[in-house]
């Protein structure tokens, strides 16, 4: 019986130090999740960014055939107007000769026109449009290391692993002004 007595005589002090130590935590958790949401709340983009992040372009004065380099969140965009023997001549190559196989319908919202990132998927440089590239069609050569895309943007030889990225866009009106960074 003394020891059911003594079991009972600790528990209060049990219970108050249990107590104690459980609003101690709770504040420290309170206090800590205080603190660390202005520095999860920093990582947020900054306004200037988000103000950038959708960019128009005009394309009216561009001619079938004729290409422009935007600036989009830090990095160009390459915007080509492309005539129906250019469309042809991508869509004629087989996906089998391609490093990183994708048709081209499913790169272009419309067949005219292609709208791709403008750095190349190995290193980050900036590749050049060039004339007659492979086979009297344009495309763009990486000129660091050799990679060549196609008139689609698809890599069709060198070090590159991927086709030049595509970025959300959509036409706002036609064929007038692209809006880069927002998909219909």
């Amino acid at each position: 019986m003394a020891n059911d007595h003594n079991i009972s005589e600790e528990s209060p002090q049990t219970t108050r130090r249990d107590f104690i130590h459980i609003s101690a935590c709770a504040f420290a958790a309170v206090g800590a999740g205080a603190a660390i949401v202005p520095f999860i709340d920093s990582m947020n983009p900054a306004d200037d960014v988000l103000a950038s992040s959708t960019v128009d372009v005009d394309v009216s004065k561009l001619n079938p055939g004729d290409s422009l380099t935007a600036m989009w969140r830090g990095k160009p965009i390459f915007i080509k107007r492309r005539t129906e023997e250019e469309v042809k001549a991508v869509r004629a190559i087989p996906l089998k000769d391609l490093k990183d196989p994708q048709t081209d319908q499913s790169r272009v919202e419309r067949p005219d026109w292609l709208v791709v990132i403008g750095v190349c998927t190995h290193l980050g440089c900036i590749p050049t449009l060039r004339k007659n590239l492979m086979a009297g069609n344009d495309g763009w050569l990486c000129a660091c290391h050799g990679s060549r895309y196609d008139g689609s943007g698809r890599i069709i030889s060198g070090p590159a692993p991927a086709n030049l990225a595509v970025p959300a866009y959509t036409f706002i009106n036609d064929n007038k002004v692209i809006r880069i960074g927002e998909k219909a």
